[in-house]
């Protein structure tokens, strides 16, 4: 199989049979073989029947629904686990997506062997204080510190080889961060593709201003594990040894001054007195509990396995 779509949603009722007709039209057109994914997480309104509907009709379109809302991650997560194709198509329901550059992202991947393609939606249609300011602002902050070189980690619209999807782990809210996952992965042939970007037809947004601290703080999180997420040893053992060193060498300076004093029978105060003794002895207390911290996350590190993460309550059109 060529192509799969991948399609998460929540609450898109009004444009899902909009967005299948469209994208039929232009596997149609291009001769693909492919199947669409809709990954319905935990909407509340008729997006499932419709799903359920389309699956019914076209033996291309494959639906997932969990029993609750868990989020954009854990939605591509299970789409990416279901998907055949060789090259996979991430895209929005809410068709400010455009499915026409469904083409041009596959002749890349297969024909350029990019392992990665990452949509650009240099012109933007939202709000400028509400969402393209802030969209800039996280975005120079995650090329900074992911060291991938992409305009827009947020939009949805991106192309995958198959082998990228099967060996990187979609978790918590890492979904902005996919070509950073990627990388960390050896996938490192990774591009973008300036794409267009449509105003919103139907509903209303399903993000707020939220989605950018969360933003910042999954970033921090890709950051330290990509970093010490093998080895957490390397940072606390680190900071631990570091610490635990300081606070030792303050309190053989106060135990030393002390003798030095009481040798040469010089005015002294007690021990207790000389705020250093304090100093020393919270490094010390830091120091080792920044080391047992090390060390717990290497033992749980070690013994962790694989939980579930969402519940799905029904599949259709799935063998």
């Amino acid at each position: 199989m060529q192509l799969s779509i991948v399609i998460p949603l929540l609450n898109e009722e009004e444009s899902l049979t909009e967005l299948y007709n469209w994208i039929v039209s232009v596997m149609q057109s291009n001769s693909y073989s492919y199947e669409i994914i809709f990954i319905d997480d935990g909407s509340t309104d008729g997006s499932w029947k419709t799903i359920s509907n389309l699956a019914v009709q076209d033996v291309n379109v494959k639906g997932i629904k969990f029993n609750r809302n868990y989020g954009k991650s854990q939605a591509l997560h299970a789409g990416f686990l279901e998907a055949l194709g060789d090259v996979i198509i991430t895209m929005d329901a809410d068709l400010q997506d455009n499915p026409e550059e469904i083409p041009e992202l596959y002749d890349l991947i297969q024909k350029e062997h990019f392992d990665l393609v990452s949509g650009w939606k240099k012109k933007r249609y939202d709000s400028v204080l509400s969402k393209n300011l802030p969209s800039k602002l996280f975005n120079a902050a995650a090329r900074k510190t992911s060291g991938v070189k992409l305009h827009d980690f947020n939009c949805g619209l991106k192309a995958y080889r198959k082998e990228v999807i099967k060996n990187i782990d979609v978790y918590g809210e890492m979904h902005r961060y996919i070509p950073v996952l990627a990388k960390n992965a050896g996938f490192s042939n990774i591009t973008e593709k300036e794409v267009k970007h449509q105003a919103r037809k139907y509903g209303k947004t399903k993000f707020g201003m939220d989605r950018f601290i969360n933003g910042f703080l999954d970033l921090i999180s890709i950051w330290f594990l990509s970093k010490f997420g093998k080895r957490p040893m390397h940072l606390f053992g680190a900071l631990g040894v570091l610490m635990f060193f300081l606070g030792f060498s303050a309190a053989a300076w106060i135990g030393v001054s002390k003798l030095y004093k009481l040798y040469h029978q010089l005015p002294n105060i007690l021990v207790t007195q000389n705020p250093w003794f304090f100093i020393s002895l919270i490094l010390m207390v830091i120091g080792t509990q920044f080391f047992l911290a090390g060390f717990l996350g290497e033992l749980i590190l070690r013994s962790s396995r694989d939980t579930e993460r969402y519940l799905i309550s029904k599949t259709t059109g799935i063998q």
